[in-house]
């Protein structure tokens, strides 16, 4: 069953229609084929309407859609002889962070990312893809495994942001994400990150701190949820739309300032509309910034993703 968000209600009425039309027609779809056909114009256009005119806020939700591909999507529709390894050889595992090796499109490579999870119990158990430090030193022990054996890495960032629970924060929260953002800057290999939903502040970064990095048409990446910066700012949640406004948290304003190389388009509708079609774009917007990247050195590779993120805020 299809869900809509507030501001889809002209398309979720013509669609309706459309559902009650084939309902009553049953196996005789002939007679009313024409109308059918008329009211699925009129939907994809309603859409087509809706979806050019996106608000911040509203593309904060449809980053956030339930039915949005997640981490383990990607992995199923990209990634063949995907061998997950859990663990950071010090604490524990976690499982918000999930990683480990696989091949995409004919190359090894190496992949990582968060996983919200998808029905109550992957939720919980995937902590909404919010990780704590051993989520981040284990992220760190695969990237030093991917240089260590020459292999590229993929990262696939889908996080609220890092988990602010007091066990997180007396374990060492800010620490393990510090040192995944250096080992992410360290890498003598090829690293491309995409934004497929929320790319929340150092829970973020630490894993896309990368030599390419993407993000979905409707994805969001920024310092702190609209909702956060609305309380800090008026001490009112409520006031998320202002904020979300206000804060440049899309990925169109993104690109303009030079925070992201590349906006990855939707199918019509969101992701969560076509999640396949998604899926095979974003692979393509891989495949073309591994191959950029490719053949550089080691230390040519290092150097250029330096200059990279220390030229963020100079371009205005």
């Amino acid at each position: 069953m299809r869900s809509y968000l507030d501001f889809e209600k002209p398309v979720a009425e013509i669609e309706a229609r459309i559902d009650q039309l084939r309902a009553v027609s049953g196996q005789d779809t002939a007679a009313i084929g024409e109308d059918i056909s008329k009211l699925e114009a009129r939907a994809n256009k309603a859409l087509a309407d809706v979806y050019a005119n996106l608000t911040p806020w509203q593309k904060t939700q449809v980053a956030r859609h339930l039915h949005r591909p997640h981490f383990s999507d990607f992995v199923g529709g990209l990634i063949t002889d995907f061998t997950p390894l859990a663990g950071d050889r010090k604490f524990a595992e976690d499982e918000a962070i999930v990683g480990g090796f696989g091949r995409f499109r004919n190359r090894s490579v190496c992949v990582i990312g968060q996983e919200k999870g998808s029905d109550t119990e992957s939720r919980l158990r995937h902590n909404f893809g919010m990780a704590r430090p051993e989520g981040y030193r284990k992220a760190i022990r695969l990237m030093e495994m991917a240089d260590r054996f020459d292999l590229p890495v993929i990262s696939l960032v889908d996080t609220a942001g890092a988990f602010p629970g007091i066990d997180a924060e007396e374990r060492g929260q800010a620490e393990a994400i510090a040192r995944s953002t250096e080992a992410c800057l360290g890498l003598g290999v090829p690293n491309v990150a995409v934004v497929l939903g929320e790319g929340g502040s150092g829970g973020a970064i630490a894993i896309a701190t990368a030599s390419k990095v993407l993000m979905l048409e409707h994805a969001i990446y920024s310092v702190i949820s609209p909702e956060g910066a609305a309380s800090i700012l008026w001490k009112d949640s409520s006031r998320r739309q202002e904020a979300a406004m206000n804060m440049k948290i899309t990925a169109q304003d993104l690109h303009k300032f030079g925070i992201i190389d590349q906006i990855i388009p939707e199918p019509l509708g969101g992701a969560h509309r076509d999640p396949q079609k998604a899926i095979a774009l974003t692979g393509d917007a891989i495949e073309a910034a591994l191959q950029a990247c490719l053949g550089m050195s080691p230390e040519a590779l290092r150097a250029a993703r330096a200059d990279k993120f220390m030229a963020i805020g100079r371009k205005i």
